[in-house]
């Protein structure tokens, strides 16, 4: 990996239209830092990332892509281009136009990334300094509206699975739905990583089980279980939060009565 980011840094000291690469992630952090199975994330400010978007070509620069595609970054609202080498190396090139620094600098997620640690490659535009600044802002949901949002799909799920539809209530409810209950166990436990990241080290045993048990698999009374395991969770981590925003016995009792339907 480090002749890799040797080949960055180099590659992007030749080029008029990269002002600076950034090493960030778990390549660049001491707390929870890299393993075998770790990507490198390389923070690229440019001109105009639309070139780097447009085409994986430049990527021939550092090995033979296997494969290469476009997405957008986990934090920030940029894009970045995913590559794996033929050699095994798994690289994300967020592409970040230089006008952007201030935008990327008061987003308290990507602050909290920077936080965590970076690896100048190479910088003209004095990003040491300012990174090295960086205070990330605690941020909290709105709970009463996470509480009506949850409880809203717990019933539009259920609702679903009466009408047949076994595919959609089991994506509602193990993909969005649990996205929901983890940015809740962010709040009660105080979760230092941003979606659910390292979750099986910070949260507590008796959680991590009644996660488990609020999973499905497909079919229409393992996604019922599920539901009813989703609300149950969601509802103790309300109480010992003390949000009283709905009706928990009211709501359940219609969740009820939808899934006996």
């Amino acid at each position: 990996m480090d002749a890799l980011l040797r080949e960055i840094a180099k590659w992007a000291v030749a080029r008029d239209d990269v002002h600076a690469a950034v090493l960030v992630g778990s390549q660049a952090r001491t707390e929870t830092p890299a393993d075998e199975f770790s990507d490198a994330d390389v923070v690229l400010f440019v001109d105009d990332p639309t070139p780097y978007v447009e085409s994986g070509a430049w990527l021939e620069a550092f090995g033979q892509p296997l494969l290469t595609f476009i997405e957008g970054t986990a934090t920030g609202g940029q894009l970045e281009r995913r590559v794996l080498f033929d050699s095994g190396l798994d690289v994300d090139f967020a592409l970040v136009p230089t006008t952007a620094v201030p935008q990327l600098l008061s987003d308290p997620e990507t602050a909290r990334v920077i936080a965590r640690g970076f690896r100048i490659l190479y910088d003209e535009l004095d990003l040491a300094e300012r990174f090295a600044g960086v205070e990330p802002a605690a941020t909290t949901p709105d709970l009463e509206r996470l509480s009506h949002d949850v409880w809203y799909h717990l019933l539009l799920a259920a609702k679903k699975l009466r009408r047949g539809e076994v595919y959609s209530a089991k994506q509602m409810c193990d993909c969005y739905l649990k996205s929901r209950v983890v940015a809740l166990l962010h709040v009660r436990y105080s979760g230092p990583w941003h979606d659910g990241r390292f979750l099986e080290r910070w949260a507590p045993a008796d959680v991590l089980l009644a996660l488990e048990e609020s999973y499905a698999t497909y079919n229409a009374a393992a996604v019922g279980t599920a539901l009813r395991a989703t609300a149950a969770l969601f509802a103790r981590l309300e109480r010992e939060l003390g949000i009283d925003a709905v009706d928990h016995e009211g709501l359940r009792r219609r969740l009820e009565e939808v899934l006996a339907a």
